[in-house]
């Protein structure tokens, strides 16, 4: 482990490569991050008015920070480290980090100017102009490189990011295979295949590609809770315990880690009722039944296809006075839907009482243009994590209008969701001023 008095003692400096092997034994776990941390705090506290005047040791300092993570305070010390191309290529890293991404393209922008590699600082422009949502903008910088970037794993890895972005997944796939090809290490791309055979269900590819991503090092935080969420779902609850406890060594009070690592250890001793699972498992199968398996009318059909209800279940997640509200859906369809969902013992808006979503107030039909917008959010877009996601999949619960519909119980009472994923929704709809519905709503 470097000492950090010879490090903020040097004349110089550390170079990028020098950094990323700080980077490297700073974060390969708890006790050496704690000591690195415990070093600077205690210098700075020493020197801190000194080195504010010294742009050589402010920008150490900065790099310090930068080291252990903490952007905010590295930025900090990095804003008086004057002009250089580390300075400035730093800087950028931070705000992005940050998510400011507009700050973040300025700066690496003047990185190149200093000198930075130009299709490196390209790749990180493309990358804050797809995170800050200008889709079309990282399209047009990737198109300027082609050239040069059909040869390099990371423009590869970007235009799988931006198609991703676009909704083009299996193109997307294809994209981060080339990356890997080119770059059998480049962590990043692995990830993100291992992610979308993850979503896509193929469990044994997103195992190997997470054991990939997981070996390159350092601790790759959501690879080891992804690879353990499809542990427990396998039922393999140490190994999944393993993984969580690689997270917890080297980040003790990783907040999710920790919820995470009390669902696996409670999984593996919970009371699994069988013949409760069977009668959910019947259930969820008669809700999934094709519309297109019961015999029905060409108007109803069409009807149905062009309100893009496919299964019974969605027939469940509806009333009759939006059937009939729909143009060309009359008595005669209605009455052919209601005999198939007797013969079910089901019946039209079911889910929707289950779920007690009340009286529209007048304070819902005031909802603004933002608020409407909020609420047709995708729940794909709330960046959570592939198990919360599958279980929302699970609850057919598509957008942000759907979820705060639910109450935590509800949540719950999916297979497989804890304590883990209601905290990470929480925390989703806590930062839009949002939260789920209480029972006494």
């Amino acid at each position: 482990m470097m000492e950090l008095s010879s490090f903020l003692s040097g004349k110089e400096s550390l170079t990028e490569e020098q950094l990323q092997q700080l980077i490297l034994k700073v974060r390969s776990g708890a006790r050496n991050r704690e000591q690195f941390q415990e070093q600077l705090q205690a210098m700075v506290q020493q020197h801190g008015k000194q080195w504010e005047k010294d742009s050589l040791q402010a920008g150490k300092a900065g790099q310090g920070y930068f080291a252990l993570g903490e952007y905010a305070e590295a930025l900090k010390w990095l804003s008086k480290s004057g002009t250089s191309k580390q300075s400035c290529y730093l800087r950028a890293c931070c705000l992005r980090s940050l998510q400011d991404y507009d700050g973040a393209i300025k700066e690496f922008e003047q990185a190149e100017s200093k000198g930075c590699d130009s299709f490196e600082t390209a790749m990180l422009i493309v990358d804050c102009c797809r995170r800050k949502g200008d889709l079309e903008g990282a399209q047009d910088r990737l198109k300027r490189i082609s050239r040069v970037g059909e040869l390099r794993a990371e423009y590869h890895y970007q235009m799988g990011k931006l198609k991703d972005a676009n909704g083009k997944h299996e193109e997307a796939m294809e994209e981060y295979e080339q990356a890997i090809k080119l770059d059998s290490r480049h962590a990043n791309a692995i990830f993100s295949l291992a992610f979308s055979y993850d979503l896509y269900g193929d469990e044994t590819k997103a195992i190997e590609y997470y054991k990939r991503c997981i070996k390159l090092g350092p601790v790759h935080v959501s690879a080891l809770l992804n690879l353990a969420v499809l542990y427990e779902e396998a039922g393999y609850y140490e190994q999944g315990l393993n993984c969580v406890r690689k997270v917890l060594a080297a980040y003790p009070n990783h907040r999710r880690a920790q919820m995470f690592w009390k669902d696996l250890d409670s999984s593996r001793t919970m009371y699994f009722d069988e013949d409760q699972e069977k009668k959910i498992d019947k259930r969820n199968q008669v809700l999934e039944i094709p519309i297109s398996d019961f015999e029905l009318s060409v108007r109803s059909r069409n009807c149905l296809k062009k309100m893009n209800i496919r299964t019974l279940g969605d027939l469940l997640r509806v009333s009759e006075t939006e059937l009939l509200a729909y143009k060309n859906f009359g008595e005669t369809s209605l009455l052919e839907i209601k005999h198939i969902l007797n013969q079910k013992n089901l019946r039209l808006g079911q889910l929707l009482e289950d779920r007690g979503n009340g009286a529209s107030s007048d304070e819902d039909e005031a909802v603004s243009d933002d608020e409407e917008k909020l609420m047709e959010t995708p729940v794909t877009e709330l960046e959570l994590s592939v198990r919360s996601r599958k279980c929302l999949q699970r609850l057919n619960i598509e957008t942000v209008r759907d979820l705060i519909k639910c109450t935590e119980a509800e949540l719950l009472g999916c297979k497989n969701f804890g304590m883990t994923s209601l905290y990470e929704i929480k925390q989703a709809l806590k930062e839009r001023n949002l939260s789920l519905r209480r029972l006494d709503d």
